[in-house]
């Protein structure tokens, strides 16, 4: 079926994600009550995750679950590409992109899109 992720295109994004923010497995396994193999084990595929843990993993990363499953990822290391609905791919980057973005700078790219809107309709 289009749009499934394997446990490891999951465990792909989760690591990404994770390094991005600068936290490291023991922390993310203390979030989560287990040791920091068992996220090694996530991460790599090795070992499902439950949607109760992925739903805190979600939470701890400051990610919408979604994350996980719908948007294009890039490059990141063995997962698969998917769009949702009838996002382009511009689109669907740009979301990724700014879900990794710090709040100071979500701030700015969204009142530039706000003006951008603004000086469309006049």
């Amino acid at each position: 079926m289009k749009g499934i992720k394997t446990g490891k295109a999951i465990g792909a994004l989760i690591k990404h994600r994770r390094r991005s923010i600068g936290l490291s497995q023991e922390k993310l396994a203390v979030a989560l009550g287990v040791s920091y193999q068992q996220i090694q084990r996530y991460e790599n595929g090795t070992n499902l995750l439950s949607t109760d843990k992925l739903q805190i993993i979600a939470q701890v990363l400051e990610m919408p679950v979604g994350y996980f499953f719908d948007e294009e990822v890039g490059d990141t290391e063995g997962a698969g590409k998917a769009t949702v609905g009838n996002k382009s791919k511009d689109e669907s980057k740009m979301l990724r992109l700014y879900r990794n973005a710090d709040a100071k700078y979500k701030r700015h790219v969204n009142f530039f899109l706000k003006l951008a809107i603004a000086k469309r309709k006049h």
